[in-house]
């Protein structure tokens, strides 16, 4: 289609709810979306003051021909539009990575002597399905805890009941050998019906069946069978109580949130079944870039769901998500009962959320941290970091810097230290701020680099200062008798201490000079930053700044911010550099914030000083614990006395 009749063709189209398919000039599908009227939808894309979202800027320009599918209702065109995005894979849709892969863990509990197996195509043949699973490794620690668990079959054997002997799992207590007749055909099916229950969730309901089992064999006086039973029972149990957790009333519900970065993003999910997180999956995503966090997990819940087998009564999203209504419509006909939405914003239901979002966010740095263990991944991201800044020589020493701080109190600052862009944990350093009186951060950058840089222009004026020089006494001199002759011990000894490092002298990291310092923060950093290297003349030092928004990089010599590629080396070492800065500073500062206070409540009580502080929070463990201990305990503290313990009582 020529691209002036694009226009037209937009104007003709229905105002009906429906499906469309933009394609770029080689007719590939590259986005198909949905709409309540197509007409309306699809002209937003092509108007003057459209969306100035990245990706529909890039998207538009490329679309050169387009197809519609008119629906019944908005609900078909949500089906619809989920099965279209997972033929096609569209470039510029949010889809699950290589979604049609996911392995499933199937039990055909309709067939005789049936055994759980993996799978990868979910179909209607009365078969219980449980997933999809992120990869088959996730599915086969499941299958092995199970197998643990329940001594159901495993292999692929034509079950007669006649073979001359079983397998080794008969021996191993892994298996209750139908094969031999070991079992009737009743005790193996309740054994399946007990690994369906596991995994849902129904740990309880096994351990009480378990125990019923248990108790009938000690009766039959069957002791061996019963103590077999007995090590099921407790093994249940303790997997039951490894997934306690803080999990919010007893209804099946799943838990999603999001880590995303700049160019990728993750979706995490927990299970909860009965209240307890019964397992969880973390999805990488493709094609998220420039797309919002409501907008990624609308795509991740349609597409998740479209293809799980099991639909919960509760789903906790992280963020609000377009068209919640359509969504619960929908899950609550595939599950066959009411689906709920929810987005919590306060209580026990939020603090699930931001647990399962934290644990996203480890999972996406993680996969970063992979990428980056790989040496060839490092050197051509210092390679591409050279050549975008612009440096002189390659940043084979990086050392990045951030502060932290709650409204300018015990504010602190951290320095990381990258070599050939790995942490060099030995050589971080952390500095308590103490010149900068409330909320500056410029100030705080400016006081951390600065005493930095002071204890390396000593090291540069005096490069031997890591030796100790010999003692004025030893020094050769008219004035002074001659030093006896010095035993070949003693003369071993004082090389070794001339050999040594001083120790307040030289510190091995600031006596190095780094080949760039990477700065948290936009160009007001930077410039505070570059204030103090000018002032204490320190050459050879590259400088740059990354925003934490939109991840640009900033340095002296480039007025306009650099932004690197998505896919970029460069931008993943970067990005990995600055998070270890911000945590290195923020567990140092949440440390001093406890410590101030704590001493803010303790030591200003007159008479309780370091030791009595220490030896009363050995004893009791907190300042509420102290609060609410009997004075007669508080007496009876090591160092304290009846008169100290009601004065301390009193002020708490």
């Amino acid at each position: 289609m020529a691209a002036e009749a694009l226009p037209e063709l937009v104007k003709s189209l229905p105002t009906s709810p429906g499906v469309y398919l933009f394609k770029d000039e080689a007719g590939k599908i590259i986005y198909v979306g949905k709409a309540a009227s197509l007409r309306a939808r699809v002209r937003s894309y092509f108007q003057t003051a459209g969306d100035e979202r990245p990706k529909l800027l890039a998207l538009v320009p490329r679309v050169a021909d387009l197809e519609f599918i008119v629906t019944d209702s908005e609900a078909e065109a949500l089906l619809l539009e989920n099965t279209l995005i997972k033929r096609h894979q569209p470039l510029f849709n949010t889809r699950l990575k290589d979604d049609k892969t996911y392995p499933y863990l199937k039990i055909p509990v309709n067939e005789p002597w049936a055994r759980p197996v993996i799978t990868r195509r979910v179909e209607s043949d009365g078969a219980r399905y449980f997933g999809p699973f992120a990869s088959a490794s996730s599915l086969r620690q499941t299958m092995a805890l199970v197998k643990k668990l329940f001594p159901y079959r495993s292999c692929n054997r034509v079950i007669t009941g006649k073979d001359p002997r079983p397998c080794l799992d008969y021996y191993i207590h892994r298996c209750i050998a139908p094969c031999i007749g070991a079992c009737t055909k009743e005790q193996y099916d309740g054994v399946i019906d007990q690994v369906v229950l596991f995994l849902e969730g129904k740990e309880d309901t096994v351990a009480r069946q378990l125990k019923g089992e248990m108790r009938a064999a000690s009766g039959r006086q069957d002791f061996e069978r019963a103590a077999l039973l007995r090590d099921r029972l407790q093994a249940v149990q303790r997997v039951g109580e490894q997934q306690k957790a803080a999990a919010p009333g007893g209804d099946d519900t799943d838990v999603i949130a999001l880590a995303q970065g700049r160019d990728d993003a993750l979706v995490d999910i927990f299970f909860l079944r009965a209240g307890r997180i019964i397992g969880r999956e973390h999805f990488p995503l493709a094609g998220a870039q420039g797309e919002t966090p409501g907008q990624i997990l609308t795509s991740f819940v349609k597409q998740y769901y479209d293809s799980a087998p099991q639909v919960p009564k509760m789903v906790l999203l992280q963020h609000p998500v377009e068209d919640q209504v359509l969504l619960e419509e929908w899950l609550s006909r595939k599950k066959g009962a009411r689906a709920v939405i929810q987005v919590p914003r306060r209580g026990k239901k939020r603090e699930l959320v931001e647990m399962v979002a934290a644990n996203a966010q480890e999972w996406l740095q993680q996969i970063r941290v992979r990428w980056l263990s790989d040496a060839g991944n490092l050197q051509g991201a210092l390679e591409e970091l050279q050549e975008h800044l612009g440096l002189p020589r390659l940043p084979r020493r990086i050392e990045c810097y951030d502060v932290s701080n709650i409204q300018g109190t015990n504010p602190t600052a951290s320095m990381v230290v990258f070599l050939d862009g790995r942490p060099a944990k030995a050589h971080y350093r952390r500095f308590s701020i103490k010149g900068v009186q409330g909320i500056d951060d410029y100030a705080m950058m400016q006081e951390a680099l600065r005493r930095r840089f002071k204890q390396f222009a000593k090291d540069v004026a005096a490069p031997d200062a890591g030796l100790e020089s010999a003692p004025a006494e030893a020094q050769e001199t008219p004035a002074q008798p001659a030093e006896p002759a010095l035993t070949a011990q003693q003369l071993g000894v004082r090389r070794l201490r001339r050999a040594q490092p001083r120790r307040q002298g030289a510190d091995p990291s600031f006596a190095t000079r780094p080949d760039l310092l990477l700065i948290d923060g936009g160009r007001g950093h930077l410039n505070a930053v570059l204030e103090v290297v000018l002032q204490m003349g320190v050459e050879e030092v590259s400088l740059a700044s990354i925003a934490k928004q939109e991840e640009l990089l900033f340095t002296p010599d480039t007025p306009e911010p650099i932004a690197l590629a998505r896919t970029s080396q460069a931008l993943y070492l970067v990005q990995r550099i600055r998070d270890e800065a911000h945590r290195f500073a923020i567990t140092y500062h949440r440390q001093r914030r406890s410590k101030s206070e704590l001493k803010s409540v303790l030591d200003d009580i007159a008479g309780i000083g370091p030791k009595r502080r220490r030896a009363l929070l050995r004893r009791f463990g907190s300042v509420p614990g102290i609060r609410e201990a009997p004075l007669e305990e508080i007496a009876a503290v090591l160092g304290m006395t009846r008169r100290l313990a009601e004065r301390l009582k009193a002020q708490l």
